[in-house]
């Protein structure tokens, strides 16, 4: 049996939590938050055994800390945690840029008690309440071992990762900051900086806003991320995502260039080697939103024809998460949109809709 310790009950560290709960139903759990409304649901619903009012002696009995605030919130912890780490006691965190952390465990010298995490998930929503016991499945779980980390406590670490169903993933933290500012930091700034632009181009009537089209959503959805969160990320992180950002820069004004003087061989060469190298890239992993489970599917035009599908649907124990017309098919086949839960789900869905002859179409 563990015994495991919650620096912050958010959605990442609640989810985090319940699934320990769900795959380790016998670990005694802790929790310290400064919200008593996540505190009294997490007691409430079986995920914690105890609150934390304090960081006490009750540390000194734990095999893991999880540190999971944001980071320049981290230090002030750092200081309250030491006095009760011991020696077999792994300290980690779940913050999305490392190099901060890792400087403040180096002043502090814990360097042998800490493993840097970072669950590459989670959702559009926030909070204790949006936590799932399965937020973290199949999603990488970077580990960022420090130069005095031990094998076993490596292990130790990997294991725990491994049990609630994510794919621990280990990285020396200044490649993980310069990874994420590429493949995560910069697509929330050019997505957001791509609405803004989408919105102060727009006309009055809103044109460009009523007939948005799905591949706009998609490359945009991440725009809908928390703006304090993202402000700290971005703070923490500003080194590599200036780098980066300089050089999407140089490539947007290469791009605009062969526009200008008309030359379609260089523009053909853009979607071919950008469109080759996005479809290398594997599905396995989740990312920092929760994965979209939709199909498109044909209807004919006449009164009940939504309320059939979803009577049918519904037949066979199918739920839907929404539901709805696609006005712009320029990207998409398929005149209705349905969104589903679970991947099983809208597989199976597909299944049923084509055995009552409707024409279906996979989300591209």
């Amino acid at each position: 049996m563990n015994r495991i310790a919650f620096i912050g009950l958010g959605l990442i560290g609640g989810s985090i939590a319940k699934s320990i709960r769900r795959v380790h139903p016998e670990d005694y759990l802790y929790a310290y938050d400064i919200s008593p409304v996540n505190l009294e649901a997490a007691v409430a619903d079986g995920t914690v055994n105890e609150v934390l009012s304090c960081l006490d002696d009750r540390l000194r009995t734990c095999h893991f800390i999880f540190l999971c605030m944001p980071v320049n919130f981290m230090p002030d912890y750092l200081d309250q945690i030491a006095p009760y780490l011991s020696k077999d006691c792994i300290l980690t965190d779940v913050g999305s840029t490392k190099t901060a952390i890792h400087q403040e465990i180096c002043l502090r010298h814990l360097e042998s008690s800490f493993i840097g995490g970072h669950p590459m998930t989670g959702s559009e929503k926030s909070g204790y309440s949006a936590a799932t016991d399965r937020l973290l499945e199949n999603a990488y779980y970077v580990l960022t071992p420090t130069n005095h980390t031990t094998s076993d406590g490596l292990s130790r670490m990997v294991h725990l990762v491994s049990d609630i169903g994510a794919l621990p993933l280990e990285m020396d933290y200044e490649k993980h900051d310069y990874t994420v500012a590429g493949i995560s930091h910069l697509p929330h700034i050019i997505a957001s900086a791509l609405v803004k632009l989408v919105k102060d181009s727009d006309s009055p009537d809103q044109t460009m806003k009523t007939v948005a089209a799905g591949g706009f959503k998609d490359i945009t959805r991440i725009a809908s991320s928390s703006p304090v969160m993202w402000e700290h990320i971005c703070l923490a992180n500003r080194t590599n995502l200036a780098t980066l950002l300089q050089e999407y820069i140089g490539s947007l004004e290469k791009i605009l260039g062969e526009i200008t003087v008309g030359n379609g061989q260089a523009i053909f060469d853009l979607f071919a080697e950008s469109g080759e190298y996005r479809n290398s890239i594997s599905e396995r992993g989740s990312g920092p939103l929760q994965k979209e489970y939709s199909l498109y599917c044909d209807i004919i035009d006449r009164a009940g024809a939504i309320a059939t599908i979803a009577t049918v649907l519904s037949v066979h124990q199918i739920s839907i998460k929404n539901i709805g017309i696609i006005h712009n098919r320029e990207y998409e086949e398929g005149v209705l949109k349905i969104e589903f839960y679970e991947q099983t789900a809208c597989i199976q869905a597909a299944d049923v809709l084509q055995a009552n002859h409707y024409t279906v179409y996979p989300r591209k």
